[in-house]
């Protein structure tokens, strides 16, 4: 897993119950044909970038979301914001996965808005990189169990190694805790969800030496 291609074509092999893995699985309500392909190689593109820019910070939170990540394999981008994931990125290709309507994660949006503010590119990332949802329900979100964590956990670390960061960004409780320990200094910042956003939006501009106004973003957010 020492190269994008090699790591994406490894996390899609993963199978797990009551887990959705977006780089293999097809979604029969919301999925083009070739969703998981789709979803596959923008994930490839963000990390060839993120090796290319020399990217030295990983921003972590704890699951992939059915609104976010699951549709667009872009963790913490839902498809309101891919448009805004490629131009950070160098102006990269990532294309959409799923028909219909466009759908907007809360979360994804408020990262977005800071990630526009600190306007350098980060990896993004979940501690369980796949879309863990409560049973006989695929559009749901629940926490992953350990034993998933565990399944999944050499995933991170040949992450950590192929972009050998400078530091890492937890998002929320939960990543930070599970993250304690690694060699790599990590800051963690509070949840935007749950009342969280200002705490998080104060937590980031402090790591990055922003002043405290937040500013509209200046990223093209068109779709």
């Amino acid at each position: 897993m020492k190269t994008p291609r090699k790591f994406a074509d490894a996390l899609a092999g993963m199978s797990l119950k009551s887990v959705f893995n977006p780089y293999r699985d097809h979604c029969p309500l919301h999925d083009r044909e070739d969703g998981a392909l789709v979803r596959k190689r923008n994930l490839i593109h963000c990390l060839e970038a993120a090796i290319e820019a020399r990217v030295d910070t990983i921003w972590i939170a704890r699951d992939l979301g059915y609104r976010g990540g699951r549709r667009t394999g872009v963790p913490l981008t839902d498809e309101v914001h891919l448009a805004s994931a490629s131009v950070l990125l160098g102006g990269i290709t990532l294309d959409r996965a799923t028909h219909g309507p466009i759908v907007a994660e809360r979360t994804a949006a408020v990262v977005w808005r800071v990630l526009s503010r600190v306007g350098a590119p980060v990896v993004l990332w979940n501690i369980f990189p796949l879309h863990p949802h409560e049973p006989g329900d695929p559009l749901s979100n629940r926490c992953h169990s350990r034993f998933e964590r565990d399944a999944t956990w050499p995933f991170l670390t040949a992450l950590i190694a192929m972009i050998a960061p400078r530091r890492i960004i937890a998002i929320g409780r939960d990543a930070g805790l599970a993250l304690s320990g690694l060699e790599v200094p990590v800051m963690t910042v509070r949840h935007p969800s749950y009342g969280g956003q200002a705490e998080f939006i104060a937590g980031v501009h402090a790591i990055y030496g922003l002043d405290g106004e937040d500013v509209a973003p200046q990223l093209s957010l068109s779709v």
